[in-house]
């Protein structure tokens, strides 16, 4: 039997579908079977150095940043007598397309399984950048199969970032936050209000005439409308789209 040829796959997918929780359980798996492996992340929800689940799993992890070099990272190990079999990468859509490039390089030169783990396209339904090497370069693109949901039931397949749980459409691509940040979440300091970055799930519909869950429940309880309504409300108000909600 041939042995099995090292890949660089990517697993992708929306917030709040399982993608870090993969991670874990494909590194837990690998390490009961004897292999040895090497996890890293960036920008994790947790801090510094972390790999976290919103189901509580957690573990410690190599932080990536810029200066990072999979390529050094693993060839430092083995030199000093570790086994390096496999990578774990989670949060790979915020490596540079050089680091995706380094982690082609580590599978195709030394046979080392690589299985990133990343959101693909931002708030403003934009590539990431590292996201877009990785379907550049990967094996094989793998869309997880557990399906995030956005607040009215469909399935979610767009990234919102809130602001105070208002949608917005600019800004830095790169901001921390987190899909259960609410808005009961703002604080004061020195007597000025500090909005709370947050993200939200949504579907294509909703995505598009920006809104939320926070705007549905606002809508429904100044017209006394149950979720599901809120859409009707929206479109044929006035005819046509609400002001602001950018249908």
């Amino acid at each position: 039997m041939a042995a099995a040829v090292a890949e660089l796959v990517f697993f992708s997918g929306t917030m709040d579908c399982g993608k870090s929780t993969l991670a874990l359980q494909m590194d837990h798996n690998h390490r009961v079977r004897g292999r040895g492996g090497v996890r890293f992340s960036r920008n994790d929800r947790a801090g510094e150095s972390r790999i976290s689940s919103r189901l509580g799993l957690e573990t410690d992890a190599v932080e990536v940043v810029d200066g990072t070099d999979f390529w050094e990272e693993v060839m430092r190990r083995r030199t000093h007598g570790q086994r390096v079999d496999y990578l774990i990468c989670d949060e790979a859509q915020f490596y540079t397309p050089e680091q995706v490039e380094q982690l082609a390089k580590v599978v195709d030169e030394i046979d080392v399984d690589v299985f990133a783990f990343g959101i693909t396209a931002d708030f403003r339904t934009r590539l990431f950048p590292g996201s877009q090497r990785l379907i550049e370069l990967a094996d094989r693109v793998q869309v997880l199969q557990v399906e995030a949901l956005c607040w009215c039931g469909r399935r979610a397949t767009h990234n919102a970032r809130t602001v105070d749980g208002v949608m917005v459409t600019e800004g830095a691509q790169v901001v921390v936050g987190d899909v259960d940040m609410a808005v009961d979440g703002a604080v004061a300091v020195a007597g000025h209000h500090v909005p709370v970055v947050g993200y939200e799930t949504l579907c294509r519909r909703h995505f598009m005439r920006r809104v939320t869950a926070h705007g549905a429940n606002l809508m429904a309880e100044q017209d006394q409308l149950l979720p599901f309504d809120v859409d009707a409300c929206l479109w044929h108000g006035s005819g046509g789209p609400a002001a602001g909600t950018g249908a």
